[in-house]
């Protein structure tokens, strides 16, 4: 479904990615781990087209996305669930999931889309009117979330859906990824908590001073010290 080849990204000098390969199957997520400023939200970010790739290839469903406008990426079948959830603030619940499903043609299918985000998070519906600053950092995750699935995405990217949540909502949030793998929805997952990536991907690629160090089934590498030796790396 997804294909990334030979990944370049530079900010300026610094050559953030180097040659990244992955793949993300239908209905699979593949987790992709690595310590802090190993290239993992470059990655999703180059995917997204927010930001420019210098070399390599991304494909989705066939189609090569490198140089499509990030609002193009996302009308093609891509969610994007942003590292910090980065919700509009200022705005009610139901205005940013208004917001999301402006991207939408068919006014008949944003509304059906932003009911069914109502049911499927009952927190939104009771904090329909409330702005979306005000919410707890769950609340907002949750919203995050539900934003980007109001664009009814093929293949959601995730960054770091569960920093700076209480135990509880971090829970809570897997438990929505594994529903949402559930119904087939496909998923690139950025994930510091590593036991809880393992247990819901299918595979894992982790990278390390912006290379791809390890890659392979989640159950192959489950305990590897592989994992924890590239992990833990710089």
């Amino acid at each position: 479904m997804l294909t990334v080849r030979g990944l370049d990204v530079h900010y300026g000098s610094v050559h953030a990615l180097k040659g990244v390969d992955l793949e993300v199957a239908r209905g699979t997520v593949t987790a992709l781990l690595g310590a802090n400023g190993a290239g993992k939200t470059s990655t999703l970010m180059a995917v997204a087209g927010a930001r420019r790739a210098s070399g390599g290839a991304i494909e989705f469903e066939g189609r090569a996305l490198i140089g499509m406008r990030p609002e193009a990426i996302i009308r093609s079948g891509i969610g994007v669930v942003p590292e910090g959830r980065r919700v509009f603030a200022s705005l009610t619940v139901e205005e940013n999931l208004r917001v999301a499903g402006s991207l939408h043609t068919d006014r008949a299918e944003a509304e059906r889309l932003r009911g069914a985000m109502m049911e499927r998070f009952p927190i939104l519906a009771e904090r329909r009117t409330q702005r979306a600053g005000l919410l707890s950092g769950g609340e907002q995750q949750m919203l995050a979330i539900a934003r980007a699935l109001m664009s009814a995405p093929r293949l959601l990217l995730l960054d770091e859906p569960s920093l700076g949540l209480a135990p509880q909502m971090v829970d809570r949030v897997f438990d929505l990824i594994a529903e949402l793998k559930a119904e087939g929805l496909a998923m690139l997952l950025v994930e510091q908590n590593v036991p809880l990536s393992l247990e819901i991907a299918d595979r894992v690629v982790v990278l390390a001073n912006g290379r791809v160090s390890v890659a392979g089934t989640a159950e192959e590498l489950a305990g590897s010290d592989l994992i924890r030796g590239a992990y833990l790396a710089a």
